[in-house]
């Protein structure tokens, strides 16, 4: 009886001993387990991180790239030519039209000025400058005025194509909604675009012609980000939601810096204008009292040399009222 106890003992602590012996090695061996599959998820979303960063920084380089590659090309084209002056002018008139409006408009300013009784070497010179520079004036004033109503318009068709973009439609369809619906003049550049795609053009290639009629910083960075987009991918309802944000801060820059300079613009036009005001009211009160300026040799020469400075000042005063932004 006393062995059968004994051996019962021994058997009850050779369990026991077996259960402390293996029941934490597979506690033990389960907690390891947890801990290296929780080590792998954190490797594998450390790489996940890793992949996604070296994407962004990929696109990012691409876009920087695409960016200075398209403004370095604007960099170069900074001298205009005629047929680009006008064509960014909206204007359907062709170069040979605009020589012969031009020298029609300098024969009949040295008809008036010799009419006048001005002198015929001044009259010359001032006919001469005047078919040049006024014409050339007026292009320019109506390209900026184009320019001006395109931006002004380009951050709510950017926008509309974000909400086109984020509802499923694709972009080209996106595009057609800006064209149909949009103000002039982004309506008739966006058609155009659409009418390059018709042609067989890629849309990389289409959206360049905006940046041919329109050649400005921000039409520069709408065609990077479509281009690059079609190219790399990407979120683009994104990218041209930061787009349409970055345009409508410069256009709010743009007007601070129009408002800051105002006075400076005003002071520099009632400046330019003081000796010709002046001279014309003096005529008036004296008719006599400039004659001599006409009349005389170095009167004349005076009166071109007081032309020149007067010229030279007037355009160092426009240069110091604008602003790059």
């Amino acid at each position: 009886m006393l062995t059968t106890i004994l051996l019962a003992v021994l058997a009850m602590i050779s369990v026991g001993a077996a259960g402390v012996a293996f029941v934490p090695s597979v506690l033990g061996s389960s907690r390891a387990d947890k801990r290296r599959k929780a080590l792998q998820g954190d490797i594998r979303a450390n790489r996940r991180d890793a992949d996604a960063s070296r994407v962004r920084d990929q696109r990012r380089k691409t876009v920087q790239q695409a960016l200075k590659s398209q403004t370095d090309e604007l960099n170069t084209k900074k001298r205009l030519r005629l047929p680009d002056m006008l064509f960014q002018a909206g204007m359907t008139l062709t170069p040979a039209a605009y020589i012969r409006n031009s020298v029609i408009f300098g024969v009949v300013l040295f008809v008036v000025l010799f009419i006048t009784q001005v002198p015929f070497y001044f009259a010359a010179v001032m006919a001469l400058a005047g078919a040049y520079l006024l014409p050339r004036m007026y292009v320019l004033r109506k390209r900026k005025k184009y320019q001006n109503a395109f931006l002004d318009e380009l951050p709510n068709a950017v926008e509309a194509i974000v909400r086109g973009v984020k509802t499923g439609l694709p972009l080209n369809d996106s595009m057609r909604v800006v064209a149909k619906d949009a103000k002039e003049p982004v309506k008739s550049e966006f058609g155009r675009v659409l009418d390059q795609q018709a042609f067989g053009f890629s849309m990389t290639e289409a959206v360049q012609v905006l940046l041919e009629r329109v050649p400005l910083p921000e039409v520069n960075f709408f065609v990077v980000v479509i281009s690059v987009q079609q190219q790399a991918g990407g979120n683009l309802s994104e990218a041209l939601g930061n787009l349409a944000r970055v345009l409508r801060n410069r256009k709010k820059m743009k007007q601070k810096v129009a408002a800051m300079s105002s006075e400076a613009k005003a002071s520099a036009g009632i400046i330019g204008a003081l000796p010709v005001v002046v001279a014309i009211m003096v005529s008036l009160v004296s008719p006599n009292y400039l004659l001599p300026l006409i009349n005389t040799p170095l009167g004349q020469i005076w009166l071109g040399v007081a032309f020149l400075m007067l010229s030279l000042g007037v355009f160092v005063m426009n240069r110091m009222v604008q602003f790059e932004i």
